[in-house]
């Protein structure tokens, strides 16, 4: 009996546990768009939604109901997935929906990884609801469909080695953008003050842009700089302001942009995608 406390404690620790994992399932630095059907987490580079399911009162059978409202919660997920991801801006003038919407074969091949997606969670209600939440990752094949063709292979760009204390050669980028109202873009472009670009489709391998995205998203300056996404020596600019319909084209100043522009290492970074945007 003296062990009843301990026992009660531990029970209830468990049974948080679950809870606990989900209400955290976003870091404090992610960078989460709200939609009407689902999420956008532009910093894992993922999309999420929820689906419903009811028992059906047909059914006697509890194991086939429970199962049918699993199904039917499924496919209300993947309904608002597909939603979720028509509503993902490509650039600053282009949303997936517009550009799918004009190529079937793209349309198609979009939702058959809607299809795919990752069930992450099932819950299931006293009152017979199923909850279910499904997870479609934006890079690898869907970032193949639809980040810009002109992003191509790079072999032209050598690789080398940064040399270690060199003031001038920088192993990342990291785009301080609070207070400009930035929106995040699978593909986005950073110019100087004279609008020429210092960063953008030209810049990178697509083989790096479709596997990690062209650039990561972060709502904390810290967390960004000691991201291993940038390395050990990143250069941190201030944005100056956006441009487009959007506001995802970000300018930098032209001191910074020389900076970038210094060193012919620092291709080696750009191309490889080791950028990282701060908003808010």
């Amino acid at each position: 009996m003296k062990n009843q406390p301990t026992f009660a404690l531990a029970l209830m620790f468990l049974l948080l546990i679950p809870a606990v994992g989900f209400c955290n399932e976003y870091r404090d630095q992610d960078v989460v768009e709200q939609k009407t059907q689902g999420v956008i987490n532009w910093s894992r580079g993922v999309i999420q939604a929820k689906g419903i399911g009811v028992l059906p009162n047909k059914l006697s059978n509890r194991v086939k109901a429970r199962s049918t409202a699993l199904k039917d919660a499924t496919m209300d997920a993947c309904r608002k997935l597909l939603e979720v991801a028509k509503e993902i801006r490509i650039d600053g003038t282009t949303v997936v929906g517009d550009y799918a919407g004009k190529n079937d074969m793209i349309m198609s091949k979009i939702k058959s990884m809607v299809q795919r997606a990752e069930v992450v969670k099932k819950e299931y209600f006293s009152d017979g609801t199923v909850e279910v939440t499904m997870e479609m990752n934006l890079r690898g094949g869907f970032a193949q469909l639809v980040l810009p063709g002109e992003i191509r292979p790079l072999e032209s760009i050598r690789t080398i080695t940064p040399v270690k204390n060199s003031p001038s050669v920088f192993t990342g980028l990291v785009v301080d953008t609070r207070g400009l109202g930035t929106k995040p873009v699978m593909s986005p472009k950073i110019l100087d003050e004279n609008a020429r670009e210092v960063y953008g489709p030209a810049f990178v391998s697509r083989e790096y842009a479709v596997q990690q995205g062209m650039s990561g998203y972060s709502k904390d300056l810290a967390a960004a700089q000691s991201n291993q996404r940038v390395a050990d020596n990143p250069l941190t600019v201030k944005g100056l302001r956006t441009k487009g319909v959007e506001h995802s084209d970000i300018v930098i100043s032209n001191a910074d942009a020389s900076r970038l522009r210094s060193a012919s290492e620092n291709l080696s970074f750009m191309k490889k995608c080791r950028v990282i945007i701060v908003v808010e």
